[in-house]
């Protein structure tokens, strides 16, 4: 467990669930809510120009803030956390629905949750991530970074996808079925566990290898350590690699996509009382009698 502390608690950074305007009456009364506690709220642009408010540039509002705020769903902060990624800043999920993996203060929590953070009484968990590149055949690398999961996938669901895996260069396996999830431990309770992957501590440093629609029941989901490199290729003519659900990047059969764990991960900001497997019993109705 780590013991960060944030250096100050001056200034929140938002942003908000997109293309949903009416969380505008919601926003103000949490932004009314830190200011209470005197902490001043920055609104991301994108966010603010939804709710016809002022806003600043994304950039600029992870420079200026002291921590980031999600106020949606695990996606908003799935998005900020990938966004943010080079800034550093620690980032807390205020949940505007059902309670999620990753943004766990609940709406009826904020007043607690602040008076806790000016106490200092909360955590700083650091979530390892993925980063890689699609390499392209005359040699151009694009770059991302990804939170939950990377998929390779035929944009076709109707068709099988062959996938080519090496790890540390070295080729072990050749999937066949509807695509490949790697997946971080944060990313194990998404796709990869609706297609039978396993479920993983989020602080522990491992990819998860977990096949889409196996067409041979041999195949199984596979962990290995964070610091191996994966390389992913195909030999269909189109195929697409998909980064948190959210972007998406065209493949040939001549690109390859390089997968490894992040040199730096992302930090979450949490209630100090927030227990990992209680969320777990609740999400997925563990220990329930049926």
């Amino acid at each position: 467990m780590s013991n960060q502390k944030l250096e100050q608690i001056k200034t929140a950074g938002f942003i908000l669930k997109p293309d949903d305007p009416e969380i505008k009456t919601l926003f103000e009364t949490i932004k009314a809510q830190f200011e209470a506690k005197g902490i001043s709220v920055i609104l991301a642009e994108r966010s603010a120009e939804m709710i016809s408010q002022r806003g600043i540039p994304f950039e600029k509002m992870c420079e200026e803030a002291d921590f980031l705020v999600s106020l949606g769903g695990d996606g908003t902060l799935l998005s900020l956390v990938r966004r943010s990624h080079g800034y550093n800043k620690p980032v807390v999920g205020i949940n505007a629905g059902n309670l999620g993996f990753l943004a766990d203060v609940t709406i009826e929590d904020v007043e607690s949750f602040l008076e806790q953070l000016i106490h200092d009484e909360y955590r700083i968990d650091e979530r390892m991530m993925i980063e890689g590149y699609v390499q392209r055949k005359e040699g151009k690398k694009e770059f991302f970074f990804a939170f939950n999961d990377v998929v390779i996938t035929r944009p076709v669901v109707s068709k099988m996808a062959t996938i080519y895996a090496s790890i540390d260069g070295e080729r072990f396996n050749t999937y066949k079925g509807d695509g490949l999830i790697v997946a971080t431990p944060t990313g194990s309770t998404a796709y990869n566990l609706a297609s039978g992957g396993p479920v993983m501590y989020p602080l522990t440093q491992a990819l998860i290898m977990t096949p889409i629609m196996a067409h041979s029941l041999t195949q199984r989901p596979l962990v290995v350590p964070a610091d191996f490199t994966i390389e992913l290729s195909s030999p269909e003519e189109r195929i697409i690699a998909v980064i948190d659900g959210q972007d998406d990047y065209e493949m040939t059969s001549e690109d390859v996509l390089v997968i490894m764990g992040a040199k730096r991960g992302a930090k979450l900001l949490h209630r100090k009382e927030r227990n990992y497997f209680s969320v777990l019993r609740d999400k997925l109705s563990w220990g329930d009698e049926h």
